[in-house]
């Protein structure tokens, strides 16, 4: 294949069969002329990226990205939601039975708090019962909590206004839940951008976290996330038959040259490259492999992007006999009466790591989603391990792994907690981003440059805009439409 088409119209290579690059594939097909070629170049032998749904005992489970948001910060239709829509799964889409998490401390389960943002309170009476707030600490100074451009880290600016407990017990494990990271390492306006937006304006954390929630309502009773029957990789499926692009599978990009028409791509083994040429481009890598093709476009773009680093994680899914944790609630914490905890009740539980686990959270699928409940009541839940810095503790075989899973688990649930008749360990080497402060500056900076010297370049994905199946469809979604304006060329 050399990349020429009979008609003559454009091409546009999209790099990276993620999410954020099907998202850009479909959006470009929706906008672009329709003999345009749209072809999506990627290198392992699966289209998904981190959205891959497999089987176990039967039953079909999430061994990536689980769900979505239901809604954006602005109260509409998430990107998710309406990528869903828009390739036809609009009737697929389920939301949880429960949302109802807890958060395991020192081997019981306590509830999680509600009214939170990411863990960070705007009232500190409703945490009390899980950490104890520096309350002194946040006080009025009369101006702004941050300057117009300092980016702190989340633990940094929590530590200061509410104390280490509330960074240990609350925002930790929320964080370490969505990118295996920690608080003090990560940055606030790239992993919090609402609460960094109030905190320009308030004078105090927890009236910043108000001010973050009343920018954002959700409607009582709406629900928060979503997935779709019959799994995540549907979606992706859909997504790709939509955009209706030619899609190159073991197909590994391993150079990108620009010419005066736009860009040759130098593709597999270096014995026998392939050459293609395209008018355009979306490059919708993640930040490593993105930096090194950017490396011979652009030697300060390349090092902007390449700063990005990255945590490795596994996932531990378990199927347990029936009954597995209707009759786990020995360690169960949290008040008696009607709002004890019940595991068989709960969505699942996070772990701060000041616990010393190997876990870091945990998901009850069967209880969370009505949809994957069985008639023989098997159970299915997954297991996360892994934080940023602890790669070492990935390194056992995946037997020893899903024996350690088992062991922490049957030490918070109960020691009776059956053995697994099916189990399955997926693992993420180098998965999650870890935003470093700045990280939405050098992101802005590398865009600009790129716009300036070539502009039929854009980037899209996690690497660059946030984790998170709606941030990556919007991410792919925003790469098509700077490639469709720069082009002039759109659909009548």
């Amino acid at each position: 294949m050399n990349g020429t088409t009979s008609g003559g119209g454009l091409r546009i290579a999209v790099v990276g069969g993620g999410i954020a690059g099907l998202a850009a594939a479909v959006r470009l097909r929706d906008r672009l002329p329709p003999d345009t070629t749209i072809t999506v170049y990627e290198q392992s032998g699966d289209l998904g990226g981190k959205l891959r749904t497999g089987s176990l005992a039967g039953s079909t489970v999430e061994f990536g990205a689980e769900a979505f948001l239901v809604r954006d910060p602005d109260g509409g239709d998430s990107a998710a939601v309406a990528l869903a829509r828009r390739v036809g799964l609009a009737d697929e889409l389920v939301n949880p039975a429960t949302g109802r998490a807890a958060l395991a401390i020192g081997d019981e389960l306590r509830p999680m708090p509600a009214g939170t943002l990411v863990g960070v309170p705007g009232d500190l009476d409703s945490v009390a019962a899980v950490a104890r707030p520096a309350a002194e600490r946040d006080r009025d100074g009369g101006g702004p909590l941050l300057a117009p451009a300092e980016d702190p880290t989340v633990g940094e600016l929590v530590r200061r206004r509410l104390g280490d407990e509330v960074v240990d017990r609350l925002v930790d494990p929320m964080l370490g839940g969505v990118y295996a990271g920690r608080a003090d390492e990560l940055s606030l306006a790239a992993t919090m951008p609402g609460l960094a937006h109030a905190a320009r304006t308030e004078s105090t954390l927890t009236g910043a976290v108000r001010a973050a929630l009343a920018a954002a309502p959700r409607p009582a009773g709406a629900p928060v996330f979503a997935t779709v029957r019959g799994g995540v990789s549907r979606l992706v499926a859909a997504a790709a038959a939509t955009s209706r692009a030619q899609i190159r599978l073991n197909a590994a990009v391993r150079e990108l040259v620009p010419i005066p028409t736009g860009w040759r791509l130098v593709i597999g083994p270096t014995r026998e490259p392939e050459l293609v040429e395209v008018d355009a481009v979306v490059l919708a890598l993640p930040a490593r492999p993105a930096a090194r093709l950017l490396a011979g476009v652009d030697v300060a773009v390349g090092a902007l992007v390449g700063r990005l680093d990255y945590a490795s994680m596994a996932l531990v899914s378990l199927a347990l006999p029936e009954g597995a944790l209707s009759t786990a609630t020995s360690h169960a914490g949290g008040p008696t009466g009607s709002d004890a905890l019940v595991p068989a009740e709960l969505s699942g539980f996070l772990v701060p790591a000041t616990e010393g686990t190997l876990i870091k959270a945990a998901t009850f699928f069967t209880s969370k989603w009505a949809h994957l409940r069985r008639p023989d009541g098997t159970v299915l839940l997954r297991a996360s391990v892994g934080r940023y810095g602890e790669e070492h503790l990935l390194q056992r075989a995946d037997d020893e792994l899903v024996s350690a899973v088992h062991r922490e688990l049957a030490a918070l649930l109960g020691p009776g907690l059956p053995e697994p008749v099916a189990s399955h360990v997926q693992r993420w080497g180098g998965a999650l981003p870890q935003y470093a402060p700045g990280h939405l500056d050098r992101v802005a900076a590398a865009r600009t440059a790129l716009r300036t010297a070539h502009p039929h370049l854009a980037l899209a994905g996690a690497g660059y805009d946030g984790v998170g199946i709606p941030i990556c469809v919007r991410s792919g979604e925003t790469a098509a439409e700077e490639i469709i304006k720069v082009l002039g060329v759109s659909r009548a």
